[in-house]
């Protein structure tokens, strides 16, 4: 598999992503496309991108658990 492809992809799903009116399924399309890119920075060594989408995978899930938390007390 050449990495590219991976790139690629993490790329359209962060393009998807903002696309969305829902935040949840921006939340999550975002949070995918984040993973996809940190693998893909560190297939490549490419540690700027790996360590930026790494923690914005984090950020992704923070606000995923926040969501999920407001949606139970609705």
């Amino acid at each position: 598999m050449s990495w590219e492809y991976l790139g690629y992809l993490a790329s359209a799903l962060l393009i998807v992503s903002l696309t969305m009116s829902d935040v949840s399924k921006l939340r999550w399309f975002n949070l995918a496309g984040c993973i996809a890119f940190t693998a893909y920075g560190v297939a490549i060594a490419a540690w700027p991108v790996a360590i930026t989408n790494g923690l914005l995978t984090f950020v992704n899930i923070y606000h995923l658990l926040k969501l999920n938390r407001q949606q139970k007390t609705s």
